[in-house]
Protein backbone atom coordinates (compact mmCIF):
# COMPACT_ATOMS: atom_id res chain seq x y z
CA UNK A 1 0.00 0.00 0.00
CA UNK A 2 2.68 2.36 0.66
CA UNK A 3 4.30 1.86 -3.03
CA UNK A 4 1.01 2.62 -4.07
CA UNK A 5 0.07 5.75 -1.91
CA UNK A 6 4.32 6.66 -2.99
CA UNK A 7 3.08 6.59 -7.11
CA UNK A 8 0.10 8.26 -6.24
CA UNK A 9 1.99 10.89 -4.66
CA UNK A 10 4.80 11.37 -7.55
CA UNK A 11 2.31 11.07 -10.20
CA UNK A 12 0.09 14.31 -8.40
CA UNK A 13 3.53 16.30 -7.93
CA UNK A 14 5.81 14.77 -10.33
CA UNK A 15 5.63 18.82 -11.96
CA UNK A 16 6.75 20.31 -8.73
CA UNK A 17 9.84 17.64 -8.71
CA UNK A 18 10.92 18.50 -11.96
CA UNK A 19 10.82 22.26 -11.03
CA UNK A 20 12.61 21.89 -7.91
CA UNK A 21 14.20 18.58 -8.11
CA UNK A 22 13.26 15.54 -5.80
CA UNK A 23 15.11 16.62 -3.21
CA UNK A 24 12.95 20.13 -3.15
CA UNK A 25 9.79 18.11 -3.04
CA UNK A 26 10.91 16.09 -0.60
CA UNK A 27 11.26 19.20 1.46
CA UNK A 28 8.24 20.13 0.82
CA UNK A 29 6.40 17.25 2.21
CA UNK A 30 8.36 17.66 5.28
CA UNK A 31 7.73 21.04 5.87
CA UNK A 32 4.96 22.55 8.17
CA UNK A 33 3.77 26.01 7.19
CA UNK A 34 1.24 28.37 8.51
CA UNK A 35 -0.71 30.57 6.97
CA UNK A 36 -2.69 33.24 9.05
CA UNK A 37 -5.60 34.86 7.61
CA UNK A 38 -7.59 32.82 4.87
CA UNK A 39 -9.31 35.73 3.22
CA UNK A 40 -8.64 36.87 0.08
CA UNK A 41 -5.04 36.74 0.43
CA UNK A 42 -4.27 33.63 2.30
CA UNK A 43 -6.51 31.30 0.84
CA UNK A 44 -4.74 32.19 -2.30
CA UNK A 45 -1.49 30.94 -0.37
CA UNK A 46 -3.03 27.56 1.16
CA UNK A 47 -4.15 26.50 -2.18
CA UNK A 48 -0.51 27.22 -3.29
CA UNK A 49 1.34 25.34 -0.70
CA UNK A 50 -0.93 22.58 -0.98
CA UNK A 51 -0.83 22.12 -4.60
CA UNK A 52 3.23 22.71 -3.87
CA UNK A 53 2.90 19.07 -1.86
CA UNK A 54 3.21 20.84 1.70
CA UNK A 55 3.30 18.15 4.33
CA UNK A 56 1.66 19.84 6.81
CA UNK A 57 -0.50 22.87 7.07
CA UNK A 58 -1.59 24.94 10.06
CA UNK A 59 -4.37 27.34 9.05
CA UNK A 60 -5.60 30.38 11.39
CA UNK A 61 -8.87 32.27 10.86
CA UNK A 62 -12.13 32.90 12.80
CA UNK A 63 -14.15 33.99 10.10
CA UNK A 64 -16.96 32.55 8.28
CA UNK A 65 -17.46 32.72 4.65
CA UNK A 66 -19.80 35.69 3.17
CA UNK A 67 -21.53 36.97 0.15
CA UNK A 68 -19.39 39.62 -0.24
CA UNK A 69 -16.44 37.33 0.15
CA UNK A 70 -17.27 35.92 -3.20
CA UNK A 71 -14.96 38.43 -5.49
CA UNK A 72 -12.25 37.21 -4.08
CA UNK A 73 -11.43 34.40 -1.75
CA UNK A 74 -10.92 30.89 -2.93
CA UNK A 75 -13.35 29.24 -0.49
CA UNK A 76 -16.55 31.69 -1.24
CA UNK A 77 -19.06 30.39 -2.68
CA UNK A 78 -22.53 29.90 -2.99
CA UNK A 79 -22.41 26.27 -1.84
CA UNK A 80 -20.30 27.26 1.08
CA UNK A 81 -22.05 30.36 2.71
CA UNK A 82 -22.16 30.37 6.65
CA UNK A 83 -19.11 27.91 6.76
CA UNK A 84 -15.75 28.48 8.86
CA UNK A 85 -13.38 29.11 5.87
CA UNK A 86 -10.75 26.86 6.96
CA UNK A 87 -12.75 24.54 7.25
CA UNK A 88 -13.83 24.69 3.56
CA UNK A 89 -9.53 24.94 3.07
CA UNK A 90 -9.45 21.60 4.81
CA UNK A 91 -11.90 19.75 2.52
CA UNK A 92 -9.59 21.32 -0.65
CA UNK A 93 -6.49 20.78 0.63
CA UNK A 94 -7.90 16.77 1.05
CA UNK A 95 -8.82 16.72 -2.08
CA UNK A 96 -5.32 17.86 -3.42
CA UNK A 97 -3.24 16.20 -1.51
CA UNK A 98 -4.46 13.24 1.01
CA UNK A 99 -1.14 13.20 2.90
CA UNK A 100 -0.92 16.61 4.24
CA UNK A 101 -1.35 16.78 8.11
CA UNK A 102 -4.07 19.97 8.46
CA UNK A 103 -4.32 21.69 11.32
CA UNK A 104 -7.12 23.98 12.24
CA UNK A 105 -7.40 26.73 14.36
CA UNK A 106 -10.90 28.44 14.43
CA UNK A 107 -9.62 31.78 16.54
CA UNK A 108 -7.85 35.18 15.74
CA UNK A 109 -3.92 35.47 16.31
CA UNK A 110 -3.94 37.90 19.42
CA UNK A 111 -0.19 38.14 21.08
CA UNK A 112 -0.78 36.61 24.19
CA UNK A 113 -1.75 33.59 22.50
CA UNK A 114 1.02 32.90 19.82
CA UNK A 115 2.65 30.26 22.18
CA UNK A 116 -0.61 27.92 22.21
CA UNK A 117 -0.98 28.76 18.54
CA UNK A 118 2.25 28.17 16.82
CA UNK A 119 3.91 25.33 16.84
CA UNK A 120 8.10 25.49 17.49
CA UNK A 121 8.10 23.05 14.52
CA UNK A 122 6.62 25.49 12.24
CA UNK A 123 9.00 25.95 9.17
CA UNK A 124 7.04 29.35 7.92
CA UNK A 125 4.88 31.65 8.94
CA UNK A 126 2.95 33.54 6.00
CA UNK A 127 1.41 36.67 7.85
CA UNK A 128 -2.42 37.66 6.12
CA UNK A 129 -3.21 39.89 8.62
CA UNK A 130 -4.79 43.25 8.62
CA UNK A 131 -4.05 44.57 12.05
CA UNK A 132 -0.83 46.48 12.00
CA UNK A 133 -0.29 45.86 16.17
CA UNK A 134 -0.36 41.74 15.48
CA UNK A 135 1.44 42.09 12.71
CA UNK A 136 4.02 43.73 14.49
CA UNK A 137 4.01 41.53 17.26
CA UNK A 138 3.97 38.21 15.22
CA UNK A 139 6.93 39.40 13.39
CA UNK A 140 8.60 40.19 16.44
CA UNK A 141 8.02 36.94 17.97
CA UNK A 142 9.06 34.80 14.99
CA UNK A 143 11.88 36.74 14.94
CA UNK A 144 13.38 36.42 18.53
CA UNK A 145 12.45 32.30 18.42
CA UNK A 146 14.18 32.34 14.51
CA UNK A 147 10.97 30.84 13.08
CA UNK A 148 11.00 32.27 9.60
CA UNK A 149 8.05 34.77 8.24
CA UNK A 150 7.33 36.77 5.44
CA UNK A 151 4.57 39.44 5.77
CA UNK A 152 2.31 40.63 3.43
CA UNK A 153 1.41 44.41 2.91
CA UNK A 154 -2.72 45.42 1.77
CA UNK A 155 -3.80 44.54 -1.43
CA UNK A 156 -7.10 46.48 -1.54
CA UNK A 157 -7.44 49.85 -3.85
CA UNK A 158 -4.71 48.30 -6.57
CA UNK A 159 -5.95 46.78 -9.89
CA UNK A 160 -2.16 46.30 -11.20
CA UNK A 161 -0.93 42.71 -10.28
CA UNK A 162 2.56 43.56 -12.42
CA UNK A 163 3.33 46.19 -9.66
CA UNK A 164 3.45 43.81 -6.55
CA UNK A 165 7.17 44.14 -5.55
CA UNK A 166 8.82 41.44 -2.73
CA UNK A 167 11.85 43.22 -0.44
CA UNK A 168 12.57 43.48 2.62
CA UNK A 169 10.05 45.07 5.20
CA UNK A 170 12.19 48.25 5.70
CA UNK A 171 12.08 48.52 1.74
CA UNK A 172 8.44 48.83 1.09
CA UNK A 173 6.51 51.70 0.07
CA UNK A 174 3.27 53.17 -1.03
CA UNK A 175 1.64 50.58 1.93
CA UNK A 176 0.05 52.39 5.02
CA UNK A 177 -0.70 49.32 6.81
CA UNK A 178 3.17 48.27 6.37
CA UNK A 179 4.14 51.80 6.93
CA UNK A 180 2.25 51.63 10.54
CA UNK A 181 4.14 48.09 11.16
CA UNK A 182 7.74 49.24 10.57
CA UNK A 183 6.75 51.98 13.23
CA UNK A 184 5.51 49.57 15.80
CA UNK A 185 8.58 47.22 15.18
CA UNK A 186 10.60 50.38 16.21
CA UNK A 187 8.48 52.01 19.25
CA UNK A 188 7.69 48.59 20.56
CA UNK A 189 10.05 45.99 19.88
CA UNK A 190 13.60 47.83 19.01
CA UNK A 191 13.94 47.11 15.85
CA UNK A 192 16.11 49.61 14.09
CA UNK A 193 15.45 53.28 13.20
CA UNK A 194 18.22 53.34 10.41
CA UNK A 195 16.38 53.73 7.39
CA UNK A 196 19.47 52.07 6.24
CA UNK A 197 19.24 48.91 7.84
CA UNK A 198 17.10 45.83 6.55
CA UNK A 199 14.38 43.95 9.29
CA UNK A 200 15.20 40.67 7.44
CA UNK A 201 11.89 39.87 7.21
CA UNK A 202 10.52 39.38 3.69
CA UNK A 203 7.68 41.15 2.50
CA UNK A 204 5.16 41.64 -0.21
CA UNK A 205 3.59 44.62 -1.29
CA UNK A 206 2.33 47.02 -4.38
CA UNK A 207 3.97 50.30 -5.96
CA UNK A 208 0.28 50.92 -7.73
CA UNK A 209 -0.99 54.24 -6.33
CA UNK A 210 -4.56 52.87 -4.92
CA UNK A 211 -8.18 53.76 -5.69
CA UNK A 212 -11.05 55.04 -3.83
CA UNK A 213 -14.63 54.87 -4.16
CA UNK A 214 -15.75 57.95 -4.61
CA UNK A 215 -19.51 59.31 -3.18
CA UNK A 216 -20.68 59.29 -7.15
CA UNK A 217 -19.92 55.51 -7.03
CA UNK A 218 -16.94 56.52 -9.68
CA UNK A 219 -13.22 56.11 -8.39
CA UNK A 220 -10.45 58.46 -7.65
CA UNK A 221 -7.33 58.67 -6.78
CA UNK A 222 -7.65 61.14 -3.91
CA UNK A 223 -7.35 59.87 -0.54
CA UNK A 224 -10.20 60.79 1.54
CA UNK A 225 -9.60 63.56 3.62
CA UNK A 226 -11.82 61.83 6.58
CA UNK A 227 -10.02 58.36 6.59
CA UNK A 228 -12.75 56.39 6.06
CA UNK A 229 -10.58 54.32 3.63
CA UNK A 230 -8.26 52.92 5.90
CA UNK A 231 -8.57 49.29 4.72
CA UNK A 232 -10.18 46.10 2.83
CA UNK A 233 -13.79 45.78 4.72
CA UNK A 234 -16.50 43.41 2.83
CA UNK A 235 -19.05 46.01 3.68
CA UNK A 236 -17.30 49.18 2.43
CA UNK A 237 -13.93 50.46 2.87
CA UNK A 238 -11.36 49.68 -0.37
CA UNK A 239 -12.36 47.84 -3.01
CA UNK A 240 -10.52 44.38 -4.12
CA UNK A 241 -9.84 42.44 -6.74
CA UNK A 242 -8.80 38.53 -6.97
CA UNK A 243 -6.12 39.15 -9.43
CA UNK A 244 -4.13 41.27 -7.20
CA UNK A 245 -4.90 39.50 -3.78
CA UNK A 246 -4.14 35.71 -5.05
CA UNK A 247 -0.64 37.84 -6.99
CA UNK A 248 0.48 38.58 -3.39
CA UNK A 249 -0.21 35.19 -2.32
CA UNK A 250 1.25 33.61 -5.38
CA UNK A 251 4.48 36.06 -4.29
CA UNK A 252 4.98 34.94 -0.85
CA UNK A 253 4.66 31.16 -1.63
CA UNK A 254 6.62 31.30 -4.23
CA UNK A 255 9.48 33.40 -2.07
CA UNK A 256 8.62 30.16 0.83
CA UNK A 257 8.95 27.62 -2.03
CA UNK A 258 12.19 28.58 -2.58
CA UNK A 259 13.54 28.63 1.07
CA UNK A 260 11.96 25.48 1.62
CA UNK A 261 14.08 24.01 -1.09
CA UNK A 262 17.03 25.91 -0.30
CA UNK A 263 17.35 27.58 -3.22
CA UNK A 264 18.65 31.50 -3.41
CA UNK A 265 16.15 33.66 -5.14
CA UNK A 266 16.54 34.66 -8.44
CA UNK A 267 16.65 38.30 -7.97
CA UNK A 268 19.05 40.66 -5.72
CA UNK A 269 17.96 42.13 -2.88
CA UNK A 270 15.80 44.61 -2.60
CA UNK A 271 15.72 45.12 -6.30
CA UNK A 272 11.63 46.59 -7.45
CA UNK A 273 12.17 47.49 -10.82
CA UNK A 274 9.20 47.41 -12.98
CA UNK A 275 11.29 44.87 -15.14
CA UNK A 276 11.91 42.14 -12.01
CA UNK A 277 8.73 40.50 -10.71
CA UNK A 278 10.65 38.41 -8.67
CA UNK A 279 12.38 41.01 -6.33
CA UNK A 280 13.11 39.77 -2.91
CA UNK A 281 14.96 40.57 0.23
Amino acid sequence: MQLVSDMNHARRFGGIARTYGQQGLLAFTRAHVTVIGVGGVGSWAVEALARSGIGALTLIDLDNVAESNINRQLPALDSTLGMAKIEVLRRRIQDINPDCRVRLIEDFVALDTLEQQLDPDTGFVIDCIDNFRIKAGLIAWCRRRKIRIITLGGAGGQRDPGSIRLTDLARSQHDPLLARVRKQLRQEYGFSRNPKRRFEVPCVWSEEQMVFPAADGSITRQRPQDGSMSGLSCAGGLGSVMTVTAGFALFAVSYVLEKLAGHSPPAAPDQASPSSTTSTS
